[in-house]
């Protein structure tokens, strides 16, 4: 009887060893799920904000250049200007050109 006594106090033991491990698993794999979940949650939160800033200047961008204002149209006629006279081609005159040796 004393014998058998031994035998289930290291029964005992050992049961609650393991349970304490697994315990001690289940605290490691909690704390590693609630710290991805906050790194994935700043990415998604990042991202989700960099995406509205960039839908919010689309749609300002495009209300403004739908805009009738003057300042809005003399600035549109400005970098129309500026576009046509940097297409414009360069043309040299005199012996500086090129070809005429």
């Amino acid at each position: 009887m004393e014998k058998k006594d031994a035998y289930r106090k290291w029964m005992w033991l050992a049961l609650g060893i393991f349970a304490a491990f697994q315990l001690y698993f289940v605290r490691e794999l909690l704390a590693a799920f609630a710290l991805f979940l906050l790194v994935f949650g700043l990415i998604a939160g990042a991202i989700a904000g960099l995406y509205m800033m960039q839908k919010t200047w689309e749609a300002g961008l495009g209300a403004l250049l739908a805009s009738q204002n003057r300042w809005v149209l003399s600035i549109r006629r400005g970098i129309t200007f500026a576009e046509d006279w940097a297409r414009r081609p360069i043309r040299r005159t005199g012996p500086e050109m090129p070809g005429s040796i």
